[in-house]
């Protein structure tokens, strides 16, 4: 039997692979997430060789621990459980004082304080401190910007994949037509 021709196949991966990216923008827009560098950093790659498909997704690093969100050490999120988030603070595995160094570069970047209980504006450290803490005991809760069109499409790829492989393996055997 001959290969049959994977011109609409290859069109069917495409176009999921666009829907995907541009639902997961669309969420990060509607968390109030988007317009950032994790918004612009979203794409695709897909290569088609000897009738095998890969289709390989691109965003930040940081996209994964969004998507999958952080549990905290004292409490979580119930998104994040149900995400099954293998990241954790306090595991060892990142970088020592990632989330300290990354805290202070965004207060910094923001230019806000917050006040203390006498109304006084508190320093940056002092708000740095105070919002890791709070990261580190809860956590963060799971946008699943991008899970949730990526398990979608994958969901409604499976039928139409298989009838557009059928219908392209028909059209050469039956009839013995080329695209």
């Amino acid at each position: 039997m001959a290969n049959p021709d994977l011109k609409k196949l290859n069109l069917l991966m495409e176009a999921y692979a666009k829907q995907i990216v541009a639902q997961a923008k669309q969420n990060l827009e509607k968390d109030k997430k988007g317009g950032g560098n994790l918004y612009n950093s979203l794409s695709y790659d897909l290569i088609v060789e000897n009738g095998v498909f890969l289709l390989s997704f691109f965003m930040e690093d940081y996209g994964k621990y969004v998507d999958k969100g952080v549990r905290g050490l004292t409490s979580t999120y119930p998104e994040t459980e149900k995400a099954l988030s293998k990241f954790q603070y306090g595991s060892g595995t990142g970088p020592r004082g990632g989330l300290r160094k990354g805290i202070t570069k965004w207060v910094n970047k923001k230019k806000f304080q917050f006040r203390d209980k006498k109304g006084r504006f508190m320093s940056y450290n002092d708000m740095t401190f105070l919002i890791t803490r709070s990261i580190w005991n809860k956590g963060l809760r799971a946008n699943t910007f991008f899970t949730r069109p990526l398990t979608s499409a994958l969901k409604k790829l499976g039928d139409e994949f298989l009838e557009s492989f059928i219908l392209e393996i028909e059209k050469q055997t039956v009839f013995g037509q080329k695209n």
